[in-house]
């Protein structure tokens, strides 16, 4: 295993370092970087979620050791500027750790540990610049606007932080707890744990935990944080009706902690979405498709237990499963610089502790992954893009599948036999076998609009597919011009 290096951050290891992508919470700086820029960097990290800088590492992972001084000619590289560089630079005063590390090789580097802080906005004490790390980046200095609307979230991000003296440590769920310290290699208690990752606070001789560690911890949450559950309704049909009308076929509420509750709805969405088929036309393969693919509901799902406004009660997280969609919503409204039109690019962590304990535990990837791997794993899957909105203060992501497109099941035996066949078939046939894929039942007079053959070829291609037990007619009449055809049912 290897070693660890830090004694505030265990799972720190000189290999992850070097090679670990930067992130919303890591950042790596050559050694020629000045103070003022590592400075920016720690505000921008202040005013998210906190995180790490490691100062000495290049942004390629090659250790530059801070002891041999300033790559440029005749730079002294004087260390005491960056010992000091957080009381220098920084306003008002900041909780960041500095640690002196030596590398089993030899090689020193410093580690600055920033922790978060809700109460207070940060920034650069000479010109009073403002700056937020939003993803891998840190962004800045922020104009006016931006800086209003960064203290507005803050007040909202401030309720994961508070203190509930009303819990009990008896509620945890043991198993998420043990799972956690695991995860960050730690070997000391869970409560120590929490402690140093600012999920509890001590007062007195007491441990009191905060919301965020509810949240992620409890056996049950929603007895402490109301509505804090997911609920999962299934609609027959491609809207919602009423009376008489009522659609819903299945109702259903996952309570749990957040972990816990994307292993659970992860197997149980899987489990209720359907699949199709998509006919492969240069090897006659059906190929079955799921009809929505995984990265995209589970991202999505993962991504509203996390940003969600837990502070907003009268609202939970719906999954609202139609025919033709997937609606995934969620207490908003969206946070501080995303908008609509920017919510691909642009990131920020509305719950900065439920974000970097969900990275912890690898069931959050990083801030700048999420939202795009929504909408790649539809455009891969030649699914509609994906479509969010922000209306009265609900987040609602909309899926859109194919699968209305393909009703009629397809039994198993007819899928063998147009596959084992396929290379014996003429172009003819294998579209004939395509539209009737697509349209499910046709008439010889569809065929012809739609494929350059006269009315009796047309004949004779679906007379051969029915002796092949690929297609069946479906009137008694002998000479029927309205005469349906589809695939083989039975």
């Amino acid at each position: 295993m290897p070693m660890a290096l830090s004694r505030y951050h265990p799972a720190l290891t000189e290999e992850g370092l070097r090679t670990n992508p930067e992130s919303h919470y890591f950042e790596r700086k050559g050694r020629d970087t000045k103070p003022g820029k590592i400075a920016n960097e720690l505000i921008g990290m202040l005013n998210a979620g906190g995180g790490t800088l490691v100062y000495g590492i290049a942004d390629d992972g090659v250790v530059e050791d801070l002891q041999e001084g300033s790559l440029l000619p005749d730079t002294p590289l004087d260390l005491d500027r960056y010992r000091k560089l957080v009381h220098e630079f920084i306003v008002p005063p900041a909780n960041i750790e500095l640690e002196e590390i030596y590398l089993p090789c030899g090689a020193l580097i410093f580690l600055y540990h920033v922790e978060q802080d809700y109460e207070r906005l940060f920034a650069r004490s000479d010109n009073e610049a403002v700056y937020l790390r939003v993803a891998a980046d840190n962004k800045g200095p922020l104009n006016r606007e931006e800086v209003k609307k960064l203290e507005y979230n803050r007040n909202v991000r401030a309720y994961e932080d508070e203190l509930r003296e009303d819990f009990h440590s008896d509620d945890f769920d043991s198993a998420t707890c043990e799972s956690y310290r695991k995860s960050m290699r730690y070997t000391g208690s869970f409560e120590e744990l929490a402690l140093k990752r600012r999920l509890a606070e001590r007062k007195g001789d007491q441990i009191v935990f905060k919301n965020a560690a509810i949240l992620l911890f409890a056996s049950d949450p929603s007895q402490y944080i109301a509505n804090a559950y997911v609920r999962y309704v299934r609609y027959n049909g491609t809207e919602l009706k009423p009376g008489s009308q009522f659609n819903v076929v299945k109702d259903e509420s996952f309570e749990d902690n957040i972990p816990n509750l994307i292993k659970r709805l992860e197997a149980f969405v899987n489990a209720s979405l359907r699949d199709y088929y998509y006919l492969n036309m240069e090897n006659g393969r059906f190929e079955r498709v799921p009809e929505y693919p995984k990265d995209a509901w589970l991202e999505g799902i993962v991504n509203a237990l996390c940003h969600r406004s837990y502070n907003l009660q009268g609202n939970t997280i719906y999954i609202k499963h139609f025919d033709d969609r997937l609606e995934i919503s969620n207490s908003g409204p969206l946070p501080a610089q995303v908008t609509i039109e920017n919510i691909r690019e642009q990131r920020y962590a509305r719950n900065p502790q439920l974000a970097r304990v969900l990275a912890d535990m690898q069931y959050v990837r990083e801030l700048n992954e999420g939202v795009p791997r929504i909408f790649n794993a539809m455009r891969e899957s030649m699914l509609a893009q994906p479509a969010y909105k922000d209306e009265a203060g609900i987040v609602t992501l909309t899926l859109r599948n194919k699968v209305s497109d393909h009703k009629e099941t397809i039994f198993s035996e007819t899928l063998e036999r147009v596959e084992s066949r396929w290379e014996n078939l003429h172009t003819s046939q294998r579209q004939i076998i395509q539209l009737l894929f697509e349209r499910q039942e046709m008439a010889v007079a569809e065929f012809e609009e739609l494929m350059p053959l006269s009315r009796q070829t047309i004949r004779l291609n679906l007379k051969h597919l029915i002796e092949l037990g690929i297609v069946e007619r479906l009137s008694e009449k002998k000479r029927d011009p309205n005469a349906l055809y589809r695939f083989l049912n039975k």
